[in-house]
């Protein structure tokens, strides 16, 4: 076929669960993979699992995995002819994706216009205005003097929501329900927005109350196919960022749902977008949908996509960076049961999920029918400060989703970690709870459902049933060296969710 350009070395610009998916992929395919990698990395699994590894520097992403020049001149030493950038670090570059294209490297991502265009949220709004793509009522363009803002809010209504133009993940972001307290809102947010991207340009938007995070996975090619691969529900979060994801949405309607996957699709054509991408909106309770922003990259949560379309995301990418035109149409994809992604961080989440790095002293993940752990770490490992401190995505599937929560909670139960706090717990707390087995959640569900005293009284069970099991332990070994045998030792790894799980305790 005239314009397939075969990609036979990847270089990962990533690390971590991310950095191996890829790479498992990229094996399946018969392409060899590079690894980059810190000094906190050395012996991490990711560098194990390349074909070549390269140290780039010191623990600091901003010394190591954001030194877009270093990871380039890896790319052309080790022979690499692609670039893939996971999610994170450069992944939404636009810098970078230009000097890959410069050095002849093909970078697996959309192109440089579309990851600048998106990038910047204002620059966003105005093309979906002009796309017919709906929004919430606010700012096209940014907003920085004090008078005209308060101005602008006041048009719109309150509560409003400050956004960062140049950034997400809540940072930059704050809620306003008054007048009196604007002024002082709008300088935070446009602070912490320069701290965290370097550029203090924010907007306004009408706040949304309840609202639920449902965003539209679309693959396009670079002959004008553009298609979504159905939605996925990313409402349940705690400090902005998401914990738990499902696909598909359990309140879409068909008529919802086409609307927004066609709403979705004009947003990556207003862009001429290649690749993954995602397309995230805010659904309020009357099914009204609003565009907030577009990530220009395979997103964390994309394995609950693949369970229900069937498709590997990544070997998409890396096809459609080769030249190759869509092998399907909308009217192929159909959704296929339904798919629940947990994230496992090393985080407590009876102290506001602060993280908890530390060295797994335990890792022993589930397994069985419709389990899937994509993970970059292992029993030994160290979690370290300076990255993000996930520990895996657990996902699970089935044929409907009563049974794919139910076989998370089995996986819940299974999943034995020891060393640093986790996630596990609230996570099991989430598929227990009568809101989310309903239906009825938002955004809110942690503010209005999640209670640290469950976790805290579920520690102290835990220490109680240990020192059991120790005394236990003790008595049978006292007993067994008198017949010559010895027990076998309780295991430390077990979590306190599954020591408890006929407790019925999350």
């Amino acid at each position: 076929m005239t314009g397939i350009r075969p990609i036979t070395k990847v270089l990962i610009a990533n690390r971590g669960e991310i950095a191996v998916r890829i790479m498992r992929t990229c094996q399946e395919l018969g392409i060899r993979t590079v690894a980059v990698y810190s000094d906190a990395d050395a012996t991490s699994l990711h560098v194990r699992m390349a074909d070549e590894a390269y140290h780039i520097g010191p623990a600091p992403s901003a010394e190591s995995y954001l030194l877009a020049e270093t990871i380039l001149q890896v790319a052309k030493a080790s022979g690499a002819d692609a670039v893939h950038p996971g999610y994170g670090f450069l992944s939404e570059n636009h810098v970078f994706a230009e000097a890959c294209a410069e050095a002849g490297i093909a970078f697996i991502g959309p192109t440089p216009a579309a990851i600048r265009a998106m990038g910047d949220k204002t620059a966003a709004r105005a093309l979906m205005e002009k796309a017919g793509v709906p929004m919430a009522p606010g700012t096209i363009d940014a907003i920085s003097d004090p008078e005209e803002a308060v101005g602008k809010a006041e048009d719109i209504g309150f509560p409003v929501l400050i956004k960062a133009a140049a950034g997400g993940g809540g940072k930059g972001m704050r809620i306003v329900r008054s007048i009196e307290d604007f002024s002082a809102a709008l300088n935070t947010a446009s602070s912490e927005a320069k701290s965290a991207f370097g550029d203090g340009r924010v907007f306004i938007e009408k706040y949304i109350e309840e609202p639920r995070h449902i965003e539209f996975q679309i693959m396009a090619d670079t002959h004008g196919n553009i298609v979504h691969l159905f939605e996925r529900e990313c409402s349940i979060q705690r400090r902005h960022q998401k914990v738990v994801e499902e696909a598909p949405s359990c309140v879409l309607t068909p008529s919802v749902r086409q609307a927004m996957g066609e709403a979705a699709i004009r947003a990556a054509r207003s862009c001429d977008y290649v690749g993954a991408g995602t397309v995230e909106f805010l659904l309020d309770k009357d099914m009204q949908f609003y565009f907030m922003e577009m990530n220009t990259r395979l997103q964390v949560e994309h394995p609950v996509t693949e369970y229900i379309t069937g498709l590997d995301l990544v070997e998409q990418q890396i096809r459609v960076a080769e030249g190759h035109p869509l092998s399907y149409g909308q009217e192929d994809i159909r959704i296929h049961g339904h798919a629940i992604e947990c994230r496992i961080y090393a985080e407590d989440p009876s102290s506001g999920f602060m993280p908890g790095p530390g060295t797994l002293l335990a890792h022993d993940p589930p397994s069985g029918p419709g389990v899937r752990v994509d993970s970059g770490v292992e029993e030994g490992s160290e979690i370290s400060l300076y990255y993000d401190p996930m520990i895996s995505k657990l996902t699970t599937w089935a044929a409907t989703r009563e049974q794919a929560i139910a076989r998370m909670i089995r996986a819940l139960d299974e999943y034995g970690v020891s060393g640093v706090p986790t996630t596990i717990g609230f996570c099991r707390f989430v598929m227990t709870h009568e809101s989310f087995a309903s239906g009825l959640f938002s955004t809110h569900f942690v503010d209005d459902h999640f209670s640290a005293d469950r976790i805290d009284s579920l520690n102290e069970t835990l220490k109680e049933d240990l020192a059991i099991a120790a005394a236990l332990y003790a008595d049978l070994h006292k007993h067994a060296s008198s017949i010559g045998s010895a027990p076998v030792a309780p295991s430390k790894g077990y979590s306190a969710w599954r020591l408890n799980r006929q407790q019925g305790e999350g």
